[in-house]
């Protein structure tokens, strides 16, 4: 029921509440970055480097992205203009990348720019992981 989760954003890779948004990184000149959940995932994990205290495994969850890149740079706030983004061509090495689940800051929504068309007109399929199939250029 929707009064029971207003307050949680549900993220799901397998349907179309898989965008985030999250502070932008360092050095970038925008406040927010954005991607796509391709999985969401845990690990049991043993540190056995250096400063390591104890040799009891940790849960570690993290989750799986292909980044967004903005399509163009609003001004200001005072700009009224959305972000306008775009996902990175996957044959670049930042592409994909982990993330913390308490690094999100929200689930969004993400309108397509209808009028921009998809990424791969004939529907061929780059990456099965990420379903690129269904994207558009915007």
């Amino acid at each position: 029921m929707y009064d029971m989760c207003c307050e949680a954003d549900m993220i799901n890779p397998r349907t179309d509440h898989n965008n985030i948004m999250l502070l932008a990184r360092d050095g970038s000149n925008h406040w927010f970055c954005y991607a796509r959940v391709l999985g969401i995932y845990h690990a049991n994990v043993i540190y056995m480097g250096p400063g390591s205290k104890d040799f009891l495994s940790r849960c570690i969850e993290f989750l799986w992205v292909c980044w967004f890149e903005l399509a163009h740079l609003s001004a200001s706030w005072n700009s009224w203009l959305l972000d306008k983004v775009r996902l990175v061509p996957m044959n670049r090495a930042d592409a994909f990348g982990i993330v913390d689940p308490g690094d999100v800051l929200r689930g969004c929504h993400l309108v397509p720019v209808f009028a921009a068309g998809k990424v791969h007109i004939d529907g061929a399929l780059f990456s099965r992981n990420a379903h690129d199939s269904e994207d558009w250029k915007q």
